[in-house]
């Protein structure tokens, strides 16, 4: 395919057409104009420098290696001659450069970024814990796209360590029940014991002893409150009995700062009911049940209130109450939704649910295996496999489905952790960033059957319609019997087995070949085989599937279990939902609504969206109390009743108070500074002082300042009465290998060794890879120039023997 350097200069064709036409209608020869114009089209073709990339493949017996040691404070923990000894043994074979980082953090992603150069490549000699500068897998996605490819090398971990942190909110309310995590890590997965002491302002307020044996322990401590206003500090403390080679990293601070109840309004809240002792308990309760003076409410909970009860103005005014960035949580029961008329009226406009049953066409389980072999990269089908991934992947039919995504090279790769709710907009969009991130292995192996080991391990146990579908470019015949064996299998176990076959631009035998495996492995096992162009979308028909009945749907009499099936919400992230409740408001989601919490068949019971700046949560099922009939009992008790809690709250969205000067900042950690934030809400002059010395300040915003802090020392720090904790440096916080490191490594084309088996294969590996698709620019300006030559030469050629033959013809008039 010819492309252009200089394509602009193809726009000078337009004056000379436009020019030669002029002169062929002032009575020029059309003959000689269009042959000028051919030349000069010609001429500017040239001029527009046109190239074609010609591929080879280039090679390298000894390939630059550099060495990138990971020499921070983290690594006292490991063997400390690793790279060295690395080096000596690289170096007489290959021509090998040593790089090191020191320092009280580490900076892989930048070192990476830095030493890809496209003719080298990289060894990591580290622990994987980066903890400034690039993200490491933006820094690996450059190093590949430069055609550096990345190794790394785990040293061996000599001595263990332990690291304590505190997890849970900063800005808390008056006397509330809160709870906190003592998240205490390990460099190695052994048993270890320590004692823990969790202090609240200097006061002991939970201890305990703890034996560990896995690398993460969470200890939860439950009903932490603060009965002051303002600033106050935790303070986690843990003593090891033994294997802690640091103790800068065993104690924690968190700053916590109270501030009061936030206002709320109800509308025909029952205040005996289990919703009103939460609300009450929890929130400044305003229960006046009208609408006047709301705008210093930070929400409003409308609680079993009948369509009739609201005005237009009224919802109007409700409305208005969202655009200014607040919110409403709308309560069920016997008198609301679609038993209160709720049905195109006006207050439906800003729920998030519309008062019709939804009708269930859940049940169906689908696993995308994605082949991303080096082959496909090739051969020039790994976007189209990617573009059909996405295709199916927004099929408007699936949107009560669960998908996962597993990619397969010379291994099966778990891409998205497992089967996820299509119905909600996070998961989606996961999912995408997921396929539309992966890239093509190192080899040339294609193990189908590995994917496929792990999508029958996913769908064992799982109900409904199963499905897995297969995208690749066919070539699969190194991996065909063992693949023919578990895709049997598979299908023996009522699973639904799709191949998408894309046609590759490799010889049409090659393709013929890889299509005979790949169809010959449907027809032996019963699947779908579907055979595709490039730039073609699988038209895959999902059959719809029959709505469960509510009898079906009650696993006991009168009872719906509940399932969590956004549980990356803010309001369900940190809440396990358990138990039934006996009745709810039949409603079907509006499209852009996030379902949180539905029965077992799909009826949603806790659905929220946003309106304009505000936020909105239906919440489908009773305040707890009822009326002739409780539907909502159990969604009041327990661990449960969190989730009214975290709806109200996430309803809320910001709880501190619009008044005066309002700073938020996060803790942080030694050597990294911190962005705080100032809203004056009043007229005034901002100040601020960081333990006694002024804060220069930045307007950012509207009436919004920021500034960059450091604090030079550990410990809690006052920000004009605000607190900020400053714990120990990120280098002590993430203590032992990085598991999720060897996973990024090999998704972008390389490996991961031991330190033995660096020193004997890596070499191998690495003149392999050296091994690349190189595409050389070809001009093809000088065929255009002879071209422009050769028709200018034949048309003055013809033109000159008309002329010779035109006077031997006149000489001989004359002479006759």
């Amino acid at each position: 395919m010819v492309q252009f350097e200089n394509i602009e200069m193809l726009v000078l064709i337009i004056p000379v057409i436009i020019a030669g036409l002029f002169l062929m209608k002032k009575g020029a020869r059309k003959g000689l104009i269009i042959s000028r114009i051919l030349v000069a089209v010609l001429l500017v073709i040239a001029l527009a420098s046109p190239f074609t990339l010609v591929p080879r493949v280039t090679s390298d017996d000894n390939p630059d290696l550099v060495i990138i040691s990971d020499e921070t404070d983290s690594m006292e923990l490991f063997e400390n001659e690793t790279s060295a000894e690395l080096y000596e043994a690289l170096t007489s074979k290959t021509p090998t450069s040593l790089v090191k980082i020191t320092g009280e953090s580490t900076a892989l992603g930048d070192a990476i970024v830095q030493y890809s150069t496209g003719e080298n490549q990289i060894v990591l000699v580290t622990d994987g814990n980066s903890n400034s500068g690039e993200e490491l897998e933006d820094a690996l996605q450059f190093a590949q796209e430069t055609g550096t490819t990345v190794y790394l090398v785990q040293p061996d971990l000599e001595e263990n360590d332990l690291s304590v942190q505190i997890e849970g909110d900063k800005t808390v309310t008056y006397k509330n029940e809160n709870q906190y995590e003592i998240v205490v890590s390990q460099a190695i997965e052994e048993e270890v014991s320590y004692s823990y002491e969790l202090y609240s302002d200097d006061t002991l307020i939970r201890s305990g002893r703890v034996t560990q044996t896995e690398r993460e322990k969470r200890i939860i401590v439950p009903q932490v409150t603060f009965s002051k206003l303002g600033a106050h500090t935790l303070k986690a403390v843990i003593t090891p009995s033994s294997s802690d080679v640091d103790d800068i990293n065993n104690v924690f601070y968190k700053s916590i700062y109270t501030i009061p109840k936030s206002d709320i309004r109800t509308i025909g809240l029952d205040t005996d009911s289990p919703l009103g002792d939460i609300l009450f308990n929890l929130y400044d309760v305003s229960s006046s049940g009208e609408l006047n003076n709301i705008d210093d409410k930070k929400a409003i909970v409308i609680d079993n209130t009948h369509a009739n009860s609201f005005t237009e103005d009224e919802v109007q005014e409700l409305k208005d109450y969202l655009n200014d960035g607040r919110g409403i949580v709308v309560v069920g029961g016997d008198g609301s939704y679609n038993f209160g008329d709720y049905l195109d009226s006006p207050i439906e406009e800003i729920l998030p649910v519309v008062s019709t049953p939804t009708d269930w066409s859940g049940g169906r389980n689908i696993v995308l295996v994605l082949d991303i072999s080096q082959s496909t990269s090739a051969h020039q089908t790994l976007d189209d496999i990617l573009g059909n991934a996405l295709f199916i992947l927004n099929n408007d039919d699936l949107r009560d489905a669960y998908l996962g995504v597993i990619a397969f090279g010379s291994e099966g790769m778990d891409v998205s952790g497992g089967l996820l709710f299509l119905g909600t907009a996070s998961n989606l969009e996961m999912l995408e960033d997921s396929i539309q991130t992966l890239t093509p292995g190192s080899t040339s192996e294609t193990s189908l059957d590995q994917g496929l080991a792990i999508a029958e391990e996913w769908l064992e146990g799982e109900s409904g319609e199963l499905e897995i579908i297969i995208i690749s470019d066919g070539g699969i015949e190194q991996s065909y019997d063992d693949s023919l064996e578990i895709a049997q299998d598979i299908v023996d176990r009522g699973v639904n087995l799709y191949y998408v076959h894309i046609r590759s631009s490799a010889p049409s035998q090659t393709d013929d070949y890889a299509k005979f495996y790949a169809e010959t492995l449907m027809d032996e096992v019963g699947g779908v085989y579907f055979h595709i162009d490039q730039e073609e979308r699988a038209n895959i028909q999902f059959e719809d599937l029959e709505p469960a009945s509510e009898e079906e749907e009650e696993t006991e009499a009168g009872t719906f279990p509940l399932i969590e099936y956004n549980t990356r919400h803010f309001i369900t992230k940190n809440i396990d939902v358990e138990g039934s409740i006996t009745g709810y408001n039949d409603v079907t989601p509006k499209a852009g609504a996030d379902r949180l919490i539905i029965t077992s068949t799909g009826k949603p019971v806790l659905t929220t969206w946003r309106y304009g700046l505000g936020r909105v949560a239906a919440f489908t099922t009773d305040n707890g109390q009822g009326g002739d009939n409780m539907w909502a009992t159990q969604m009041y008790s327990g661990n449960n009743s969190k989730l009214i809690s975290s709806t109200v709250n996430w309803v809320i969205g910001n709880p501190r108070e619009e008044t005066g000067a309002v700073v938020e900042a996060e803790d942080t950690w030694y050597g990294t500074p911190v962005t705080i934030e100032l809203t004056m809400y009043d007229e005034g002059i901002p100040t601020l002082k960081l333990d006694d010395d002024e804060v220069d300040l930045s307007l950012t915003g509207t009436n919004v300042y920021e500034a960059v802090i450091d604090p030079g020392s550990i410990g809690i720090h006052d920000l004009s009465g605000y607190p900020v904790a400053v714990n120990y440096a990120l280098e002590y916080r993430d203590v032992g290998l990085n598991e999720e490191l060897p996973s990024l490594i090999k998704a972008y084309g390389g490996s991961t060794y031991t330190v033995n088996q660096a020193r004997n294969n890596l070499l191998e590996e690495a003149q392999g890879n050296s091994e690349k698709l190189v595409r050389d620019s070809v001009s093809q300006k000088i065929y255009f120039l002879l071209a422009a030559l050769i028709i200018f030469l034949g048309e003055v050629i013809l033109r000159r023997i008309r002329e010779i033959k035109e006077m031997k013809k006149l000489e001989q008039e004359i002479r006759t």
